[in-house]
């Protein structure tokens, strides 16, 4: 890694995120139209000439039906930046955006570009998991011989690293609350990075969106505690006898709409622009892990991108871990050993809710919000990934 250029993060934003069904908050807007808002408010609030902007580097997931078509360079367009302008849609699954993140700083980096503008977008509602799946052939013959069982449902796989890390459901419940609160308690502070958005209804009337609707203010322990367990299944309970079925839809990630992006950049460019830096990002990890227990690479990816950078765990001061599941942060957490009091301080996705292609650019908000507060200077950012994947992300604040 070249010493002479450092990749700095200007700024992010975000739209609020909306549950991920027909009645949710932003259902009716385009995602295209959704990921262009938060495009051109990031443009407003740095005051970047768009014309110096050298790509748009987008996650999504589902790239059918709405989402299809390269997304990024749809919503770069319609967000009013110069047909010069360039742009790329990846998958990486629920790292997508943080992928997008990681690529961005490395192109800038390696001398590639100069300015970059890099996030993602989702809507759930709209494009529904698994849409883009063709048929009960599409892993294929080749994969089926070397997984002959086949994989889990990830919902399987969280209840599966319970189990195997002695994780509670009680622990679970715990934890989710937690997320709820503080995500409850942060509400004010979150405005920072959420751009309203205008969302048309049936009726012809536009609503103004302005904060994430899956916030639970009012769970408890014991609404938590009275939640099914989705999951169980026989042939499963069979196959894996250690398991407990202890995941629920309270301790689970919510299904989601929404988008973010970030304006990443070449330190000396924004010297030279007048703009100041939020953090620079120094280190980069992506680790392929089980894909059966599918959800744990964060603890591979995790000591990879630590060892790189010469750090120990309790020289980082802010972490956010992606909560897909409660037990894959409560699993990070023992491995890892990390301080549990500087894991997802501002809550996580069990209350804020995971658009899958856009969680990673909102778990970078909430980092460098925590970093600021706190005046920390490290802040590292790990995300789970279906097939057994994950992105781990070091920023050093400035």
């Amino acid at each position: 890694m070249s010493a002479a250029r450092r990749a700095v993060i200007v700024d992010v934003c975000r739209s609020p995120f909306g549950r991920g069904r027909e009645n949710g908050s932003l259902a009716g807007i385009h995602p295209v139209d959704l990921y262009a808002e938060v495009i051109g408010a990031l443009v407003r609030r740095t005051g970047i000439d768009p014309a110096l902007v050298e790509d748009v580097i987008t996650g999504c997931v589902i790239q059918v039906a709405e989402q299809a078509g390269n997304i990024g360079r749809q919503a770069a367009l319609a967000a009013g930046l110069p047909e010069s302008v360039p742009a790329v849609t990846l998958d990486r699954k629920c790292g997508s955006a943080q992928q997008a993140i990681d690529f961005a700083a490395q192109g800038v980096i390696a001398g590639a570009y100069d300015v970059v503008i890099a996030g993602g977008v989702e809507m759930m509602g709209t494009v529904p998991m698994r849409i883009n799946r063709m048929g009960k052939d599409s892993e294929g013959p080749r994969f089926k011989a070397r997984y002959p069982q086949g994989l889990i449902h990830q919902g399987i796989s969280a209840d599966l690293i319970a189990a195997r890390y002695a994780l509670s459901r009680e622990d679970q419940d715990r934890y989710a609350l937690r997320s709820n609160l503080r995500a409850a308690a942060d509400v004010a502070g979150s405005e920072r990075d959420i751009v309203a958005v205008d969302v048309p209804q049936a009726d012809g009337s536009v609503k103004r969106v302005t904060r994430d609707e899956g916030i639970r203010a009012d769970s408890s322990y014991e609404k938590l505690q009275s939640l099914k367990t989705p999951f169980e299944d026989a042939a499963m309970a069979a196959r894996f006898p250690e398991i407990r079925w202890s995941v629920t839809a309270g301790n689970a990630s919510q299904v989601s709409d929404g988008a973010s992006a970030l304006l990443i950049m070449e330190e000396a460019t924004a010297a030279r622009l007048g703009l100041q830096p939020r953090a620079a990002i120094t280190h980069f990890a992506v680790m392929g892990d089980d894909p059966l227990m599918m959800l744990t690479g964060v603890i591979p990816a995790t000591e990879k991108l630590l060892k790189r950078a010469g750090l120990s765990i309790d020289r980082v001061d802010a972490f956010e871990v992606n909560e897909a599941f409660a037990s894959v942060v409560l699993a990070w957490q023992k491995a890892t050993g990390a301080d549990p009091e500087r894991v997802n301080a501002f809550g996580g996705a069990i209350a804020i809710g995971h658009p899958v292609g856009a969680s990673g650019g909102r778990l970078m908000a909430n980092l460098l919000r925590v970093l600021e507060a706190k005046q920390g200077r490290y802040g590292l950012q790990t995300m789970c990934e279906s097939g057994g994947m994950a992105n781990a992300t070091l920023v050093e604040r400035y």
